[in-house]
């Protein structure tokens, strides 16, 4: 009696982006990788700062993904980061157009991880923050922090 895993393994995680941006809607898409890619990626060298997804000529890349050379990889190793193509229907690509077309979204790599052995990236549409939102944030998560304190020790 096999069970089949549905957890997914996160591989690698844009930390940075929940605070520079509001996140508007997030979809998962497959990417086109090399084998020493994935390897290198299984392993935990693959950074997602700085990256974004750019849409030209109806195919969708991601840009700045810096995934470090396999050690054993020798010359089938590639550029760390090049651009990668991503895999998705044509309608969400055009959906992803529509909201990129307006002022301020751009698309942001969240994260890779491993779903029935394949790689995928968490996409996001995202608008940038200002500084006072980021401000705003940080207030209401301290704030939160300080009740959660009080309610737990007046619960003793």
């Amino acid at each position: 009696m096999a069970q089949s895993k549905s957890v997914n393994k996160t591989l690698a995680e844009n930390r940075k982006a929940r605070h520079d941006y509001f996140i508007e809607e997030s979809m998962e898409a497959g990417i086109e990788l090399v084998g020493t890619e994935v390897k290198s990626i299984r392993a935990g060298k693959a950074n997602l700062k700085d990256s974004y997804a750019e849409i030209i000529n109806g195919e969708i890349f991601v840009r700045n993904m810096h995934i470090s050379p396999y050690e054993k990889g020798n010359i089938f190793n590639k550029d760390p980061l090049r651009d990668r193509k991503l895999l998705l229907h044509k309608e969400e690509i055009g959906r992803l157009l529509g909201y990129t077309t307006q002022q301020g979204y751009t698309l942001i790599p969240l994260s890779l991880y491993l779903k029935q052995g394949r790689v995928k990236v968490n996409l996001a549409v995202a608008k940038g923050k200002k500084n006072y939102d980021k401000r705003d944030a940080m207030l209401e998560k301290a704030a939160k922090r300080d009740i959660d304190r009080q309610m737990k020790e007046r619960l003793r």
